[in-house]
């Protein structure tokens, strides 16, 4: 029986333990601020719905579907029944009316996703099955039902067309220059939606650590006798302050390719989020609901998005962040604190240079010498 009372009917619609429902709520109350400002401005867009339904012929959707129909196992009451009851109470947890498909891909490469245009579709491969345990795992499936419940599989799905589109026009001048922007766009936002979906992953576990030990071992592997919780973390707090200028530009080279956070980083902030007001106001049943969504302010929500940013770059410890903090609190000496941080790029000046530059004027009187120091 759930926390409000409901029964269970035998067919795994209500979860396996004691956990919260959260009745009508908005993807609005767990997306992360960059993620909510723009699905809230794409849904204000008149007529954005019909746009994208009219592409759904030149995109990949319906091959996409009779390929995991044919080469896949549908999960079901007589296949993956353990899955079947997880991605049931994923749905039952955050009020998702329609349970979408579920299919298990054999596929060795630990990964997950949900794409589709009209009605979204969960992949989970044969590596994640294998890799986590039922609690890791139930995480995983409310992090994908977060996905199916902000819409993010629509532009996973766009996503996935523009890279492969990508390839194919390479050969026309600036064709593949403007569709790779759009992409590298997509991915950026995509970045942030991944945030949103752990924390959709939290609200239907609610196993903080089940979702910390299945970061993990995406990372690491199958060896928890081998790893620890709080080491993994100290990594993301090392990866982001560490180093100097150059480690800050090497870290956006080796982001912009990927279509999701590090592993460590992603750990670090839901261990944030969940430590956060808003996380506990959402478990006492405060957070936005669905019937409020028409009334959602773009304005309101882009300041939030800002105001975020902000706070990001002012409490960040990445030295480019920190650089970018002082100059915008009107801190001097812009080139002296670059040469500083990019000092392993740049050779040191030649021994004359820097005698002709530091030597006094010739007829400048001879300078005092304190005792006990040489010139």
């Amino acid at each position: 029986m759930s926390d409000d009372g409901h029964e269970d009917t035998g067919r795994g619609s209500v979860p396996s333990r004691r956990r919260r429902r959260f009745p009508g709520i908005s993807s609005r109350a767990y997306e992360h601020p960059a993620d909510r400002s723009a699905l809230v401005a794409l849904r204000k867009l008149s007529g954005f719905d019909t746009v994208f339904k009219a592409l759904s012929g030149l995109l990949p959707e319906r091959s996409l579907r009779l390929l995991f129909l044919s080469d896949s196992v549908r999960v079901s009451d007589q296949q993956f029944a353990h899955l079947n009851d997880m991605l049931r109470d994923a749905c039952y947890i955050l009020d998702l009316e329609k349970v979408p498909p579920m299919y298990v891909a054999q596929d060795p490469q630990p990964n997950a996703m949900c794409i589709g245009l009209d009605e979204p579709i969960i992949v989970v491969t044969t590596g994640l099955v294998e890799l986590l345990d039922e609690e890791e795992m139930r995480a995983v499936v409310g992090h994908e039902v977060g996905h199916a419940l902000s819409g993010h599989s629509v532009y996973r799905t766009i996503l996935l067309f523009l890279t492969s589109l990508a390839v194919r026009v390479a050969w026309i001048p600036l064709g593949n220059l403007a569709i790779m922007a759009i992409v590298t766009g997509l991915r950026e936002w995509f970045r942030k939606s991944e945030l949103s979906a752990d924390r959709a992953g939290l609200l239907v576990g609610q196993d903080v650590q089940a979702s910390m030990r299945g970061l993990m071992k995406i990372a690491g592997g199958n060896h928890l006798h081998e790893m620890n919780v709080d080491a993994f973390l100290q990594q993301a707090e090392e990866y982001e302050s560490a180093g100097d200028l150059r480690d800050s530009v090497l870290k956006i080279l080796n982001v912009l390719p990927r279509s999701h956070p590090f592993t460590t980083v992603r750990a670090a902030e839901l261990k944030k989020w969940a430590q956060s007001r808003d996380f506990q106001r959402i478990m006492d049943g405060h957070y936005a609901r669905r019937t409020e969504d028409k009334d959602t302010s773009v304005s309101d929500s882009f300041r939030e998005s800002a105001a975020h940013y902000a706070n990001h770059v002012k409490t960040s410890k990445d030295p480019l962040m920190k650089l970018v903090s002082d100059l915008a609190g009107g801190a001097g000496d812009l080139g002296g604190r670059v040469r500083r941080g990019f000092s392993g790029f740049t050779s040191p000046p030649p021994p004359g240079d820097r005698a002709s530059k530091d030597a006094p004027p010739k007829d400048a009187p001879p300078k005092d010498t304190p005792p006990g120091e040489d010139d």
